[in-house]
Order: C-alpha cells, then sequence, then structure tokens
C-alpha cells in the first residue's frame, strides 16, 4: 500500500500518536470533506497497523459490528464482525458518521471507550478484552441535521477529540495541487470559489463546499475537461437540487474561473 497524502493542518498527528500511545478512544469531528477520513488513513500507515473502517448509516447495527451466526453447510456457525475482529487482533476501528448509526451501536462500544477495555457479544455470553493495539476511532459532523444527529454528552466525554474544518486558502490550494497535478493558479481560483460559496449562508444549503469537491473538479481540469464545466458538475450541482440555487452558483462560479 503507497503512503495516504495527508497535510497536516495542526498537531492532529501529534495528538493522534500520544492518544494510540495511551489506548484512548479517538473522535473526529468537522463537516464533509474535510479530511477526517484521509488523515485515520495516513495515520494507520505511519503506526504501521490495519485499519478496517465502518461507514455508518441508519441501518447500521450492533450485529453488524459484532457479529452474527450464519448457517453454513448443516450447521450454525458464528461470524465475527468487523468491530470483534479488530478487538481481537489489535486493529485500528474507525465508526465514520457515528451518530448517524442506531443507538444499540453506541451501547455495544460504551465497555470499550472506558478503562475495561471490553467487548461482550450477548449472543455467545462471552467477554474479550481488546488486544494491546486495539484503538476505536470515530467521528461525526456535528452540524449536520442539528439535534436529530447529535452525540450525547456521556458518550462524547469518552474520546480524546479534535476538530476538523477546511484549511485556509493557501494550504487548501497546496492540497489541491498535490492531489491532482493542477496548475497553482488554477487551484487558487478553485479555492476562492469555494470560500465564496462557504460565506453565503444565506442560500441554506445543508452542505457547503468540500476539499473533496474541489479536488474532484481539479482532476476533470486536469484531463482536460473545461474549467468551468468542471466547476458546475463537480461543486455546483452536488452541493443543492433547487435550480434557481444552482444557476445562481453556475453564475458566481464562471465570474471566477
Amino acid at each position: 500500500m503507497s503512503k495516504p497524502f495527508y497535510q497536516a493542518v495542526e498537531k492532529e498527528i501529534t495528538i493522534f500518536k500520544h492518544t494510540y500511545k495511551c489506548k484512548i478512544p479517538f473522535l473526529l469531528k468537522g463537516p464533509t470533506g474535510t479530511g477526517k477520513s484521509r488523515f485515520i488513513e495516513f495515520m494507520a500507515y505511519e503506526l504501521d497497523t490495519k485499519l478496517i473502517t465502518i461507514s455508518c448509516h441508519e441501518e447500521t447495527s450492533s450485529t453488524d459490528l459484532i457479529g452474527r451466526f450464519i448457517i453454513k453447510g448443516a450447521e450454525t456457525v458464528w461470524l465475527d464482525g468487523p468491530l470483534t475482529t479488530a478487538v481481537k487482533e489489535g486493529h485500528i476501528l474507525y465508526l465514520d458518521e457515528i451518530a448517524e448509526a442506531r443507538p444499540d451501536v453506541i451501547v455495544a462500544i460504551h465497555s470499550l471507550t472506558d478503562h475495561r477495555r471490553e467487548l461482550f457479544i450477548d449472543k455467545l455470553g462471552k467477554t474479550i478484552k481488546a488486544h494491546e493495539n486495539f484503538m476505536l476511532v470515530a467521528s461525526f459532523n456535528p452540524g449536520y441535521q442539528r439535534g436529530f444527529k447529535e452525540l450525547k454528552p456521556s458518550t462524547r466525554q469518552r474520546f480524546v477529540a479534535i476538530s476538523f474544518d477546511y484549511p485556509t486558502e493557501k494550504l487548501e490550494a497546496q492540497i489541491v495541487v498535490s492531489e491532482t497535478g493542477i496548475q497553482p493558479d488554477v487551484a487558487k481560483k478553485l479555492v476562492n470559489i469555494a470560500t465564496k460559496i462557504r460565506n453565503l449562508t444565506e442560500l441554506g444549503l445543508t452542505e457547503t463546499v468540500s476539499t473533496r469537491l474541489l479536488v474532484d473538479a481539479a482532476k476533470l481540469i486536469h484531463t482536460g475537461l473545461p474549467k468551468r464545466l468542471a466547476v458546475h458538475v463537480a461543486v455546483v450541482e452536488p452541493l443543492t437540487d433547487d435550480l434557481e440555487v444552482i444557476q445562481a452558483l453556475k453564475d458566481l462560479s464562471d465570474l471566477m474561473i
């Protein structure tokens, strides 16, 4: 596996290494597309450990994480889920958008997030002590559907937490160049468009322009797609389905690139 590209913003790499050493769960807070998942991939590479990622959604249950009985031939056998595998073998388990998962997931991980560091498997009547190298990492977007998809304070306080946000314009342009090989002046224009849209709070967008969207646009431009068209399809269209807002954003971005 090649080393994932990650541009440090502050002291997050140092903080993560110390947290890993202390065996404390780690929480990443921040909007979509600000590099949370890439950061964890980078840290797993740096620490030379396996990473298991679960993208949580409203149907994600504790059974999906812990495991289940399956029929194999004429017998019923137990199949470990990704959480159980990570606990036994000492991997990093990353629960992406943990607030989206069902409440029983939070209940299942509680005993792994305190001094016990153990997992109770109800269906087997067994308790497993976590491997020395096991680490639980989770992420969530505090601003998404505020009031509906929040983590309880009692859960948040079980983690060391850092907030991810969009990088400075200069750093974001560097990231876009490093990820895509695009010309620096074009990367700067893309970042300027993103900054402008992010400041248009009156549009009421659920999500705003992520660094990920800028990278996608830059990749399209780098392969020869006209700049304005690339911004339209990679930045503007993914943000909203409102035709008036789409037109307004297209007009704005056309003026800037």
